[in-house]
């Protein structure tokens, strides 16, 4: 079982409430067609919002979960279980590659 910190839960729930405000306006730019540069300079700011959640989400589980298996003894198993983390974590891995762009992210 884990907890997160209070002031990493406090501050991921208010970012992603912002990044919901901010998706719905977004959504609403595209309904009326706004300028496509425009759309990709908010849609870069929301990708940004949403790295930073996800560097919080990391704080935390290094600060909780990963000191409490190293603590047990558990290094190995947590490593793995990072080096899986870090597959989703967009400043270590960079973006995707233009060819794993399929018809469906184009619709």
């Amino acid at each position: 079982m884990w907890a997160m910190k209070p002031e990493h839960k406090r501050s991921a729930l208010n970012r992603l409430k912002t990044v919901r405000g901010h998706l719905d306006a977004v959504i609403a730019m595209v309904e009326e067609e706004r300028y496509c540069p425009d759309l990709m300079k908010q849609i870069s700011a929301l990708q940004g919002s949403l790295e930073r959640v996800n560097r919080i989400l990391l704080q935390n589980h290094l600060e909780t979960c990963v000191a409490q298996a190293v603590a047990e003894g558990r290094t190995a198993e947590i490593v793995d279980e990072l080096m899986e983390t870090m597959r989703y974590t967009g400043a270590v891995t960079g973006p995707a590659p233009e060819s794993l762009i399929t018809t469906e992210d184009t619709r």
